[in-house]
């Protein structure tokens, strides 16, 4: 049939009434056309097909055939389902009219009706499954970097697992937009999104952006360090563009903020005049409010003319500023203005030491880039994992407690839960600046946000409840005989506690 455009792709499908297993792979094959990607069945080995055999071992030890509704190696494992639209109630006339036998009687319902606690289930389920399917995947085939999870004619939900261990799928991009509604693949964005789920999936790894940018900053920062290295001590000038970096972090995430709202500490800097006069004096007036803090009465900050939070911890107790010629401050600007938010700190910080560390220091900390896949290869299996295996027991006991109408005893587990989560302790024994600690720390306010989420169902004042403890770097330890590592390991976890 020809190729539908996505007004008539759209109006087709969401009124599609038949049973899941009649038109799944129709739904599929056309919203490949409408990606503009191959349909399955083009490629060998099964590569890219329908109804992939796989065999998994159950608990028991005997295996267990099963088919993948539709795989695509090394891009993604795709589970599809049909689940019913939401039916509206009868009217009292209607019901009158059933019981005369005018009418005959409207059917119940067996499957989920959508956008329900009972739909959630199934897709959650369905997931499960998916996941599932990844762990029985033949040895010779990779983990897919994504699971998703289709219902027909109605939505598509994304995860991603970008260590390609098959062991960390997160909801992709993110927990508020991970679902796409049938009607969203109007916007060309998203289908661009699920053409490069099916064509070229890493293209979507944030990690690669956060290196590229990551890389670009420590680039200005090692024109920098070099060129103040000329007049003062390696030690000084860590510390003053420590406090630079904060703050470009800082005012990314609305810290420091100018009168106008925009990014404080860059309108600051771009309001000097270009050879850098007067940047020694303003900056030092912003460090020292920021080390106490304007933020009560009319007690605002002199240089920002805002409300400005005290910035503990003693990175600003030191306020020293070193003077900046025109080309230093043009780097300083250039660094400022870059897309801090692809700035991931966990790269960052090894970055730093190299930047502003000298041939020496950089052998003795054994300061080198470590790809964040590596990273999680370690803290995943050892952190992670044991921790989401215990919360879907506990989500699922939530579930069938709350089902049985004892909602408070449902709040009691996941409440129960969270504050383990706020209790757990990680150590790393030789943290360098803090790189597996920080992305342990990502990690678990992840899970926390899926938790708090999920317990936004049980009420919106359970889920307040439920923030007044939180999961923050106070419960991530490291040992490390270097000073400036260890106060860039403090510095790296508390922007990305921030940050992220």
């Amino acid at each position: 049939m020809p190729k539908r455009d996505v007004e008539e792709f759209i109006s087709h499908w969401k009124g599609a009434t038949a049973p899941e297993q009649s038109i799944s792979q129709q739904f599929l094959c056309e919203l490949c056309d409408l990606l503009d990607v191959p349909q399955p069945g083009n490629q060998r080995n099964g590569s890219y097909t329908f109804e992939f055999h796989v065999s998994e071992t159950q608990h028991d030890g005997t295996p267990k055939e099963g088919r993948i509704d539709l795989y695509k190696r090394a891009s993604f494992i795709l589970e599809s389902k049909k689940f019913q639209e939401k039916v509206v109630e009868q009217t009292s006339l209607e019901l009158s009219a059933e019981k005369m036998g005018a009418v005959a009687k409207r059917k119940k319902i067996a499957a989920p009706v959508r956008d329900t606690d009972r739909w959630d289930d199934a897709m959650l389920k369905a997931y499960v499954q998916a996941r599932d399917y990844v762990r029985a995947l033949p040895t010779d085939e990779p983990a897919p970097p994504f699971l998703l999870v289709v219902d027909v004619g109605h939505v598509i939900e994304v995860r991603a697992d970008f260590s390609l261990t098959g062991r960390a799928y997160q909801l992709f991009p993110d927990p508020l937009t991970y679902r796409i509604p049938l009607e969203s693949l109007r916007d060309e964005k998203i289908r661009q999104r699920l053409k490069l789920i099916w064509t070229s999936p890493l293209e979507l790894d944030p990690s690669k952006r956060s290196a590229e940018v990551t890389r670009e900053v420590a680039k200005h920062l090692a024109e920098l360090a070099k060129s103040f290295e000329k007049k003062h001590s390696p030690k000084v000038v860590a510390e003053f563009l420590t406090r630079c970096l904060f703050c470009m972090f800082a005012e990314d995430v609305g810290l420091l903020p100018s009168a106008d709202g925009k990014k404080g500490f860059t309108v600051l800097l771009n309001s000097l005049p270009p050879d850098g006069t007067g940047f020694e004096t303003m900056l030092r007036t912003l460090f020292a409010e920021m080390n106490e803090g304007r933020s009560k009465g009319n007690d605002v900050s002199v240089i920002l003319r805002r409300k400005l939070l005290k910035f503990n911890g003693g990175l600003f107790a030191d306020n020293t500023v070193l003077p900046v010629n025109g080309t230093q401050l043009g780097i300083l600007k250039a660094a400022a203005a870059l897309d801090w938010q692809h700035v991931e700190p966990a790269i960052f910080g090894t970055l730093l030491e190299r930047a502003l560390g000298g041939e020496g220091e950089r052998h003795k900390l054994g300061a080198h880039f470590t790809p964040r896949s590596y990273v999680e290869r370690l803290v995943l299996p050892t952190v992670i994992e044991p921790l989401r295996a215990e919360w879907e027991n506990v989500r699922a006991a939530a579930v069938q407690i709350g089902k049985g109408g004892k909602i408070e005893k449902a709040r009691e587990e996941i409440n129960r839960f969270h504050h383990r989560l706020c209790e757990v302790k990680v150590l790393d024994p030789a943290c360098g600046s803090g790189n597996f600690l920080y992305v342990a720390l990502e990690h678990l306010k992840r899970l926390e946000g899926e938790v708090l989420d999920f317990g936004k169902e049980f009420g919106e004042g359970f889920k307040l409840q439920m923030e007044t403890v939180s999961v923050d770097p106070h419960q991530f330890l490291g040992l490390e005989i270097n000073p400036r590592a260890a106060s860039i390991a403090e510095m790296v976890l508390w922007i990305g506690y921030s940050y992220k």
